[in-house]
């Protein structure tokens, strides 16, 4: 039985690109930004994965990228791995791992973890929710309370739909 198909972003440190593996395929991003321009302007990518490693940040900030990709919260003993070794691992550990973080009411979403802490950390500061760079009098006028509803909703379906998918597969 196939597992469900993972999103992670990997990163080429001599070609200095993101290239994110979405649902089985390698897709490179045009700079060394994750958002959703950036994912508007990805190309296929064809150059060797010998030199693929898996990023140790998979927390995409960009809200409208974070509902196309949904990047796990993966183990640090997984991070820097080559390409061949994490598909490796996550064919052989990754249901059980899904499944152990949600039978403990845990997210793996590692987009969950961010807003989580952002939450916590700084329960109305508006840069939790918007790029810095596109601070101005008017986005700082938007109603706090209404960022903070949207992006906990966007990130309680993706779990939802996460944790049902992976409870309702036969072992």
């Amino acid at each position: 039985m196939l597992l469900r198909p993972i999103d992670a972003i990997f990163v080429h440190p001599k070609q200095r690109v993101y290239v994110v593996y979405y649902r089985g395929e390698l897709w490179q991003l045009p700079r060394m930004k994750i958002d959703d321009r950036s994912w508007q302007n990805k190309r296929l990518y064809t150059d060797d994965s010998s030199g693929l490693y898996l990023s140790t940040h998979q927390t995409i900030n960009d809200p409208v990228l974070s509902q196309k990709l949904r990047t796990l919260n993966l183990p640090v003993a997984v991070h820097g791995s080559t390409l061949p070794r994490f598909e490796a691992w996550w064919e052989t550990h990754g249901f059980k791992w899904l499944k152990d973080k949600l039978m403990k009411g845990q997210s793996p979403l590692a987009g969950h973890q961010a807003s989580t802490k952002a939450i916590d950390n700084h329960p109305t500061s508006a840069s939790n929710y918007y790029p810095a760079e596109s601070h101005n009098t008017d986005r700082n006028s938007v109603n706090k309370g209404t960022a903070l509803s949207l992006k906990k909703d966007v990130f309680a379906e993706m779990l939802a739909e996460l944790t049902e998918e992976v409870l309702h597969q036969p072992l």
